[in-house]
């Protein structure tokens, strides 16, 4: 189509935007239900606290605030805090796919860690205090009022007025990994693929009822099916790439992603067999300036010494159980490889047998491993073990969050049989990471291509607040004890 068909075919449509819907929107799409779900849930608490102060002082609010002062703000800080807890536990992933028994179970978790760390924050600051009897009653009250709106919300999050109406142009092979990718009913929350269209060139992929009659006019389509985005997933884009066509809907203020980015926004990974050399270099993210590299190390350091003089009592006790079991050595030093490839000693305690790899050969864990002692097993469940890494942490061979170190030999192993898996290298390894917290336990090569496609999602965007959520979901995998071994 020659570039001047733009202007004529632009009067055939009077106006495409009002066509299409306007579903629940904030942030270019990427916070959406879940905004809502946590504005609701925080009223919903400040609603429970109030209702903690009436039930606690006779019906009225005079005597609470004649003696503790205004309610709102306490109301808010516990509300707050409440929310942190549920974003600890996972409650604001939208492809959550616990059964609801499984979200109260937590909801509840979350609760009463609020109310022990609301304890701390009212014994350091008293003038905060709401009264016992507040508190308990006002997290009663949190548990049943969050029950019922995540009841209420489990019904409605599947409704088309929260999904982005999607188009994919291409129905080959490379437009059938978005169906692999996003197979699960929980991974498509977010958005609705209304069709495909097959491009030139594209192979046997996406099955034929999937496939939208198309007849030369891609602005018209999508406006028929109330297109919000378009995918552009061609097996051979040397072949008829619709450059005019994608143009004429872009400038009708239609977003057009590339597959890569489209599937890395959706799963939160970048997929490691689309993905070419050229995409990672033009792309976005991969901050390495100074204020991003100051910040996090001086977040590492302080909480290295906060941590360390918190669970210097458990780290005791846990030396003295290690040593009564077996009379072994109490640390186990262990070599892996860290940022640029630098190698290094990784401490943990002691959680295997002595004799647990003859020769120095490096083994992978398995599950229900033999060479777990008894110590060692509530050691790696409560994830204990992993406690004398904080001092890896605070000499600057490591990070709080990052992908996980690995040892040389798997290195050597993974980078031959797994495209650019020495680029995880461009950080500093962390204590926990991203792949910890979306990916269970790997100890295979899938398993660790799988990890990696998170570990690469990591490098391109981490940032303060990034390692804020991750520390926050880690606390669910430490409860749960989900992915040990």
């Amino acid at each position: 189509m020659p570039r001047s068909a733009l202007a004529v075919r632009a009067h055939r449509i009077v106006d495409a935007t009002p066509a299409r819907v306007m579903p629940v929107r904030l942030v270019n799409g990427h916070v959406h239900c879940l905004a809502l779900l946590a504005i609701t849930e925080l009223g919903v608490v400040m609603l429970c606290v109030y209702g903690a102060v009436l039930a606690r002082f006779s019906g009225t609010f005079s005597a609470f605030q004649a003696t503790m002062g205004p309610i709102w703000p306490r109301a808010l800080l516990i509300a707050g805090v409440i929310l942190l807890g549920l974003a600890a536990m996972g409650l604001y992933q939208l492809r959550h796919r616990a059964r609801f028994t499984g979200i109260v179970a937590r909801l509840l978790i979350a609760v009463l860690m609020a109310e022990g760390a609301l304890g701390l924050i009212f014994y350091l600051a008293p003038a905060l205090f709401v009264g016992r009897g507040v508190l308990g009653l006002a997290g009663i009250f949190a548990v049943s009022g969050l029950a019922l709106t995540r009841f209420v919300f489990l019904q409605v999050v599947d409704e088309d007025i929260f999904k982005r109406r999607v188009l994919v142009w291409g129905a080959g092979a490379i437009a059938a990994t978005i169906a692999k990718r996003l197979r699960r009913r929980t991974d498509q929350r977010g958005l609705k693929i209304v069709g495909h269209v097959r491009a030139p060139g594209d192979a046997a992929g996406v099955p034929d009822h999937h496939v939208l009659q198309f007849d030369g006019d891609l602005l018209r389509l999508v406006m028929r099916h109330k297109v919000e985005e378009i995918v552009v997933a061609m097996d051979d884009r040397r072949c008829g790439f619709p450059a005019e066509e994608l143009l004429e809907c872009r400038l009708r203020g239609i977003p057009v992603y590339d597959v890569l980015a489209f599937l890395e926004r959706e799963t939160g990974r970048v997929s490691v067999e689309l993905m070419q050399s050229s995409w990672l270099i033009f792309s976005n993210g991969f901050r390495c300036d100074i204020a991003r590299l100051a910040s996090k190390r001086l977040f590492d350091v302080v909480a290295s010494i906060a941590v360390l003089l918190a669970a210097s009592p458990l780290a005791f006790l846990t030396a003295i159980a290690i040593f009564l079991e077996d009379r072994g050595p109490i640390l186990y030093r262990q070599i892996r490889m860290g940022q640029n490839g630098r190698e290094f000693p990784m401490l943990k305690f002691r959680s295997m047998r002595i004799d647990a790899e003859p020769n120095g050969q490096a083994i992978w864990a398995s599950r229900n491993d033999p060479r777990i002692t008894r110590v060692g097993v509530w050691l790696r469940r409560l994830r204990i073990d992993e406690l004398p890494q904080v001092l890896n942490v605070l000499v600057g061979q490591m990070s709080f969050v990052g992908p996980r170190p690995e040892r040389p030999a798997f290195v050597q192993e993974l980078t031959r049989a797994i495209p650019y898996y020495p680029e995880r290298h461009f950080v500093k390894p962390g204590i926990t990471g991203w792949a910890q917290v979306r990916y269970s336990y790997g100890s295979s090569n899938r398993d660790a291509q799988e990890k990696l496609e998170y570990d690469l999602y990591y490098v391109k965007h981490h940032s303060f607040a990034f390692d804020l959520m991750v520390l926050l979901q880690t606390v669910e995998i430490v409860l749960l004890r989900i992915g040990s071994r």
